[in-house]
């Protein structure tokens, strides 16, 4: 038996097969054509996540050959449980999913199935995604560095919404695609982010009307308006300042001639339980910067792009552990100086570097680099462990039975584009 890198799994309601009018069964059976029953294991409402870890670990342990991976479950159910979370906070704004936070087809495929748009980096995630029948009009280009090659591939397959924020990159589109829609992205505040953006990408509120001029002599459309305040931003006043430079921009583009349309409001919106500020927060707050500066009826169509927000949740790493041992933090000792004590664990638990196998016929397989010693354990911690876990290392993982644990919650970007399970 030879495991593949995602298993995906659904629970069914009810302790019984779900009834064949029900939305969840027409859900399962692909209304639209995305999903089928053959892309995913359905289990009884009940069943946990380890359960199920338990009976594949099982399995594996049991395998004569031994050529057994890492691999990862997934909740597709976690993850349509969040897509109806966002339309409850969020009515007003269309999601599109960033493909490059997690680009697995069970995931890939439910979110179709949802009815989501999907934001693509680059022509293999625009493939992917037209690959399982996404038309060209739910899908926006939104490298703000894109290649002419790319963007004529592009222009070729129809996804004509394209983003920029700078002169080189209008010119670029100008030569490849000058039929495109495009959406300027703009700078925003985002020094309090985990992750800022804005100072590799965005134009700056000074130098967009000077961008809408040029695109306007080169006969580019210009509909619209993006930005991203970072990922992990816990600052609920940027995402208001940001939607109001957007309404300016919009004024810009409209005295210009431009046919506004279209506000991108980005994503790096929590995933987790227990985020420092929680989703439904920052909802209220866009709600609120939205009725005052886009008022409903106003003819903008919103929407956001959003990667994290849907997967951190859904997915769980299994692992198989054949050594380990403890990395103490530095210890004071006498003149002031430090030292590092090794002490070894009686049982195994999570190693610092992951071998996790594609799933392929070549079984290509990526490993984690190796880290100075003072750097594993936090790099293991940051990697598998929510932040606010107590630094007991057993509390690391949880082992399971056959030698294999598990991690409660792991975000992975990109996880491997896989098979199904088996």
């Amino acid at each position: 038996m030879r495991f593949k890198c995602v298993a995906y799994f659904l629970r069914r309601r009810g302790g019984g097969a779900a009834a064949p009018s029900s939305p969840k069964r027409l859900l399962l059976l692909g209304m639209a054509g995305y999903l089928s029953e053959t892309d995913f294991v359905m289990v009884e409402e009940g069943f946990s996540t380890r359960d199920l870890l338990e009976e594949l670990t099982l399995g594996a342990s049991q395998a004569t050959a031994g050529d057994v991976a890492a691999f990862f479950v997934a909740d597709l159910g976690a993850v349509v449980r969040k897509h109806f979370c966002f339309l409850k906070c969020l009515p007003r704004v269309r999601p599109f999913y960033t493909v490059k936070c997690n680009s697995s087809p069970g995931v890939l495929k439910v979110l179709a199935e949802l009815g989501l748009g999907f934001s693509c980096a680059n022509k293999a995630e625009m493939e992917l995604v037209q690959r399982i029948g996404v038309p060209a009009s739910k899908i926006i280009y939104a490298n703000p560095c894109k290649q002419i090659a790319q963007i004529k591939y592009a222009a070729k397959h129809g996804v004509r919404l394209l983003s920029f924020d700078n002169e080189m990159e209008l010119a670029k589109v100008v030569k490849g695609y000058p039929s495109a829609r495009m959406v300027l992205g703009i700078a925003t505040d985002d020094r309090h982010s985990l992750s800022p953006l804005s100072f590799k990408f965005g134009a700056s509120l000074q130098s967009c009307r000077h961008l809408l001029e040029n695109a306007k002599r080169s006969h580019v459309e210009v509909v619209g308006v993006s930005f991203h305040v970072g990922s992990g931003c816990p600052d609920l006043h940027a995402y208001a300042q940001s939607i109001a430079d957007a309404r300016l921009v919009f004024e810009m583009g409209a005295e210009l001639g431009h046919r506004m349309h279209l506000l991108d409001l980005g994503g790096g919106f929590p995933g987790l339980e227990g985020a420092k500020v929680r989703f439904e927060e920052i909802a209220s707050v866009i709600n609120s910067a939205l009725d005052l500066y886009f008022p409903e009826g106003c003819g903008v169509d919103i929407l956001a792009r959003l990667g994290r927000y849907y997967v951190t949740s859904a997915f769980t790493l299994a692992v198989s552990i054949i050594a380990k041992k403890e990395v103490l933090l530095d210890q004071p000792v006498r003149e002031g100086r430090f030292q590092r004590k090794v002490v070894p664990s009686p049982r195994p638990s999570c190693t610092t570097s992951v071998r996790a196998c594609m799933g392929s016929s070549t079984q290509s397989c990526l490993t984690t680099p190796a880290l100075p010693p003072s750097c594993r354990r936090e790099a293991l911690r940051g990697q598998l462990l929510p932040t606010e876990q107590d630094e007991d290392t057993e509390g690391m993982c949880k082992p399971l039975s056959c030698g294999w644990e598990i991690t409660d919650t792991l975000c992975v970007g990109p996880v491997f584009t896989p098979a199904s399970i088996m």
